[in-house]
């Protein structure tokens, strides 16, 4: 460990145990974290602006006699000094004040000052500036370089973190801080040494382009966003390894069960199902276990490839577990999967944290015994689910869960000792720069095509002062023999509310709709409740039904074709993506209505324009990503993984494919810089990927 990563924050001088406390609330531990808390952006002080060349808005630093200094007692009382430099008169107006303050402030004092200039009632005003007498006969010299703005947090000040930055740069040498990248490597990247980068992001000089700073594109900055995504790949890639050394029971190509599902299938699978087939049907058949992650749109038939790589597992002899993040999700594979399998004679065995007393006992038994196929949620991860040989574990909407639960499954594999096959599916397009980030330890199968008969989904938005309207068009759309949903959204995150909006949306549009069978379907109903009414809209009993989101995963019926989305200003992209994908799934003409409230912001205007230019779920989550941002599209579970210091996915995605790169070489050629990499960038997330 460097000098700088083992010399605690209290080695510096006036951190005592209360400001030590503070410093930890940011991070801030040793001598090399204070390095590497960077300015957020630089205030310039390094020169004396005339008050005559002010302008509005400027931040800046002047100088000048106090004319005169007045309490002033309007709405609010404020302390009124007035300054001049011979260029002009500037007022600084303080609301927050001592008498010994103002007695400072005596007539002919010379005061340099720094603040913010806006327009006053007496012309240009400083509000609160930092402000410090200076001796008329030796002034204070000016700042010699910019002044940098930290992150902080409550109780402690700028003045302070630049108190201890400046003493910590004076400790900074290639002995107490090594620069870990070879400098073959930064050599060929045209990157600078580290020292040199921090120094200048603590202390620009003068002639310093603020506005490259701003944007990130500095070589500095560049330096630091370079180191912080190699590790972050290395430490990917170290979680790969682990994974990779494991063993895993190699299940051979099999020719009898896939060839007999796909005959009872009644139609052929499309080109990308084929393709992505033989891709996973190749890693099962090694003695390593397969990690890919099947990403395919809304409807682009991943349970067929799911079937196909389980049937490999079930010929060889072993078993499957099928996991979704939600009853209602699990519940329609498990009835999938049983169609499929009856005539197959393979049995499915069903797991979820409804199951109680004798049946749960029963389903228990029949997994311990080696039922071939069980399907259900993550109660499956539960220690008193014992399988018997389990080779492959297929994990739909892999954004619901974390990696840590990803990982433990291999407790689980045969004999506690071989690691089960990884399928992980998600409709949740995700866009190429954060799979190359966050899922660098996945290979990665696109289904990059519909199956036959699916019509895109025609998309509109209409304000709600139109609802009556749509109403009609519901109306039209059942009576010519097709069905809808009526999505309620969140309001205000709070589930309970949305049911009761469900509910009220419900008994209005029974009323309005009165000659047809509406069913409701929330979160608050029990799941036995919410599979009959499920059932009975698929079966056809029911023409419309209203919901909540809870909709929004793989519910799967063809004959529905307008989807209404109300409030569609409260959800992201990829939800209302995944939503829209409940219709069109038959070979009607589907559309979706975007019922929203007005007036709009700006990020809800562009999503709705974005549902309404495009089907195409990669596209769609391109676009979220920029509106949203990375930690938010992984789900909460992930954003771990996400919090850089210093680089930004999207504004330092060209560097990926080189990070990616230099990893490998890394690790390769000088696999001992790995661990003071990771030690440095990762130590409070290091972690991640560690069961």
């Amino acid at each position: 460990m460097s000098e700088l990563a083992a010399t605690p924050v209290t080695a510096l001088k006036g951190v005592g145990a209360a400001l030590q406390e503070k410093l930890a609330r940011v991070g801030l531990e040793t001598l090399q974290d204070v390095l590497f808390h960077l300015p957020l952006r630089y205030q310039d002080r390094t020169r004396i602006v005339p008050i005559g060349a002010l302008r509005p808005g400027q931040d800046a630093v002047v100088e000048g006699m106090v004319a005169s200094a007045e309490v002033l007692m309007g709405r609010r009382r404020s302390l009124l000094v007035r300054l001049q430099d011979g260029s002009g008169t500037l007022s600084l107006r303080f609301f927050h004040f001592s008498q010994a303050q103002k007695d400072g402030m005596a007539r002919g004092t010379l005061l340099r000052c720094y603040g913010e200039v806006r327009p006053g009632a007496s012309g240009l005003e400083i509000y609160h500036p930092e402000y410090r007498a200076q001796d008329e006969n030796a002034p204070a010299p000016v700042e010699q370089t910019l002044t940098p703005i930290y992150p902080t947090t409550e109780g402690l000040t700028q003045l302070r973190l630049r108190q201890l930055s400046a003493q910590t740069l004076e400790r900074l040498g290639p002995e107490s801080l090594p620069d870990w990248l070879p400098p073959e490597m930064a050599e060929h990247y045209r990157l600078g040494p580290l020292a040199d980068a921090l120094r200048y992001l603590h202390r620009p000089p003068p002639d310093a382009d603020l506005e490259e700073l701003a944007e990130g594109r500095h070589w500095a900055q560049e330096r630091l966003v370079f180191e912080e995504l190699l590790t972050h790949q290395l430490s990917l890639q170290r979680l790969r390894e682990t994974l990779r050394a494991q063993r895993a029971v190699p299940l051979p190509a099999a020719r009898r069960l896939p060839q007999l599902y796909l005959d009872n299938l009644g139609f052929k699978p499309t080109g990308a199902q084929q393709r992505v087939g033989r891709e996973i049907a190749h890693d099962l058949a090694q003695p390593e276990p397969m990690l890919r992650l099947v990403q395919g749109d809304v409807g682009a038939g991943k349970t067929v490839v799911a079937a196909l790589a389980a049937l490999q597992a079930i010929e060889a002899g072993y078993q499957v577990a099928l996991m979704a993040p939600t009853e209602i999700l699990a519940e329609q594979h498990f009835l999938n999967f049983q169609r499929w399998f009856a005539a197959l004679d393979i049995e499915v065995a069903w797991l979820a944290g409804k199951l109680k007393g004798k049946a749960r006992a029963s389903s228990l038994e029949r997994i311990a015994a080696g039922a071939p196929m069980v399907v259900g949620t993550h109660a499956l991860f539960q220690d008193e689910v014992r399988f018997a040989r389990l080779a492959l574990v297929v994990i739909d909407e892999q954004h619901r869960f974390g990696v840590q639960q990803r990982l433990a499954l291999r407790q689980k594999g045969v004999d506690g000792r071989l690691a089960p096959h990884q399928l992980i599916m998600t409709a949740t397009p995700i866009p190429r720069t954060l799979a190359m980030s966050a899922y660098a330890d996945l290979d990665t199968s696109v289904l990059d095509e519909l199956p036959p008969g699916r019509t895109p989904v025609n998309t509109v938005s209409v304000t709600d002062s139109r609802r009556e309207e749509v109403v009609e068009r519901v109306r039209a759309a059942c009576h010519e023999g097709r069905q809808a949903y009526w999505v309620c959204t969140l309001i205000e995150e709070s589930e309970e509310l949305t049911c009761q909006a469900a509910e009220t949306t419900y008994e209005e549009l029974q009323l309005a709709l009165a000659e047809l069978h509406v069913g409701l379907i929330h979160g608050r109903m029990k799941p036995a409740e919410k599979a009959a009414v499920m059932a009975e809209f698929k079966a056809g009993n029911l023409q419309l039904l209203v919901a909540t989101t809870v909709i929004e995963v793989g519910v799967d019926v063809p004959n529905a074709s307008l989807m209404i989305i109300e409030n569609p200003e409260r959800l992201g992209l990829a939800q209302l993506h995944q939503l829209r994908g409940r219709v069109g799934r038959g070979s009607a003409v589907s559309h979706c209505v975007l019922l929203f409230h007005p007036p709009l912001s700006q990020i809800g205007r562009e999503r709705l324009a974005i549902m309404r230019e495009t089907n195409d779920g990669f596209i769609i989550a391109e676009k979220d990503l920029e509106l949203r941002g990375p930690g938010e599209m992984l789900g909460t579970r992930q954003t771990g993984l996400l919090q850089f210091k210093v680089a930004d996915l999207m504004r330092d995605a060209h560097w990926l494919p080189a990070v990616r790169d230099a990893a490998q070489e890394l690790l390769a050629r000088w696999p001992s810089h790995a661990a003071p990499l990771l030690e440095r960038w990762l130590r409070h997330g290091q972690q991640y990927g560690q069961v």
